[in-house]
């Protein structure tokens, strides 16, 4: 696989520059990996695809969202994140940063 330079890692607070919600990174795809009618419709502000993007699980709601690195920003706060699916991707909160669940493959 070939390495790429990412702002933030699964598990890391964040907070959306534009839309002003926080969230925690889930996963990281070093460039843009959806459909091209999805970037028409959703990435309005026409985000570069060839830097990385982030699976997001957004506080106080249900759903994730896919962002542009350049959209984000560290959230600082040390808050944890309330969505319901934070217990089933991460094994835990310190330190304001979530645990990755380790995988046996």
């Amino acid at each position: 696989m070939t390495e790429f330079n990412a702002k933030f890692r699964p598990g890391q607070l964040i907070q959306h520059r534009m839309f002003d919600y926080r969230g925690v990174v889930v996963d990281v795809d070093p460039t843009f990996q959806g459909s091209e009618e999805w970037y028409q419709v959703m990435a309005r502000s026409r985000p570069p695809k060839d830097r990385p993007w982030y699976h997001v699980l957004v506080h106080d709601a249900e759903h994730t969202t896919y962002v542009a690195e350049r959209n984000l920003e560290a959230d600082d706060s040390g808050k944890p994140v309330n969505h319901p699916l934070v217990a089933e991707v991460f094994a835990g909160f310190e330190n304001g940063s979530y645990l990755i669940r380790r995988t046996v493959n």
